[in-house]
């Protein structure tokens, strides 16, 4: 079992007199910035001239710098940004600034893990990963609440690395919540595969199937949207409220004994052992390679034209028109 901590095992004041710089104020970023200044930590933001989120994080009252002057002011430096452009950034605008003593922090581990990023011998590198989005965070620090997280110790130079984990989930608000410890490797490998197998390849190619199944069929495309899409996220959310246990509790005693009778002839034993096939090419870094050449060397195009693909499907024109029915999904 993954162990367990909290706030009375954590040490904020680990960051007194400690100055911890902030690279990018996006949906993470913001959240770990405003929280940990507002825990009393000496925070500075390191954003890109032009950034749109400069405005934001000064409104917030936070002092912003270039990611170069960040990087020298900060003892701790957490990386906060997409992870094709980090080991870029690292490698130009991080890493000449890093001193022996520093500590160097991500909320993913893919970078570290897969070797795009390699740090000097005399920097402290660990992982503070919150399980919920920058908003989530945030909010629930606001309301004296936290958001679990992982915490992860990659190179431990000071001999205090996990201390200052903990001290930075604490600040976080995550503390209030509780922080697991883990690895770069066991946090990088189940983030990929549960979003390729599951969370997002997974199910959105089972709700396209789906809704494929009965348009072909002859059924009214709305009709297949509202079934197969629009209710994933009644099913999700009971899910996530109680397990499933509590959604199976909540839905009809049809949909129940169909769940039984159908679920295990869509997830097959070929479907399962193409899972573990996902999962060894995340493993062996053939997934990661291929991340980097698409983004680095291969300009996106394929991303991209995939992204159009997808764009273009049916359930997608038909989605965003039923949604213009729906006044609760309207924003202001």
């Amino acid at each position: 079992m993954i162990k367990k901590y909290y706030d009375q095992d954590s040490n904020l004041s680990m960051l007194d007199g400690k100055t911890v710089a902030i690279i990018g104020f996006g949906s993470q970023g913001h959240a770990h910035a405003m929280n940990l200044n507002e825990s009393g930590v000496d925070i500075v933001v390191g954003l890109r001239p032009g950034s749109a989120h400069i405005a934001k994080a000064e409104a917030a009252g936070l002092k912003v710098v270039g990611i170069e002057e960040a990087a020298e002011a900060g003892d701790i430096v957490m990386i906060l940004m997409p992870d094709e452009i980090q080991a870029a950034v690292y490698r130009e605008q991080i890493a000449p600034h890093m001193k022996e003593g520093n500590v160097l922090c991500f909320a993913h581990g893919f970078n570290i893990h897969f070797q795009q990023i390699q740090p000097a011998e005399g920097l402290d590198v660990i992982m503070i990963a919150p399980k919920g989005p920058g908003h989530t965070v945030r909010s629930q620090y606001v309301e004296g609440k936290g958001v679990p997280s992982l915490i992860a110790v990659y190179q431990d130079a000071s001999g205090k690395a996990k201390d200052y984990a903990l001290a930075y989930a604490s600040g976080i608000g995550a503390g209030r919540a509780g922080i697991l410890e883990t690895t770069f490797k066991e946090e990088t490998e189940t983030d990929l595969f549960g979003e390729q197998a599951v969370l997002c390849g997974g199910v959105t190619e089972l709700m396209k199937a789906g809704f494929d199944t009965l348009v072909e069929a002859g059924y009214a495309p709305e009709m297949a949207y509202f079934e197969c899409i629009h209710e994933m996220k009644l099913i999700v959310d009971l899910i996530n409220e109680g397990g499933f246990d509590k959604m199976r509790y909540s839905i009809s005693n049809t949909a129940e004994y169909g769940d039984y009778r159908s679920g295990k002839r869509l997830i097959t034993k070929d479907t399962r052992a193409e899972m573990k096939q996902i999962l060894s090419e995340i493993q062996d870094g053939s997934f990661a390679s291929e991340f980097i050449q698409e983004f680095n060397a291969g300009g996106k195009a394929r991303f991209l034209a995939t992204r159009r693909k997808e764009a273009g499907h049916l359930l997608c024109k038909v989605g965003e028109e039923l949604r213009q029915m729906m006044s609760w999904l309207k924003k202001d």
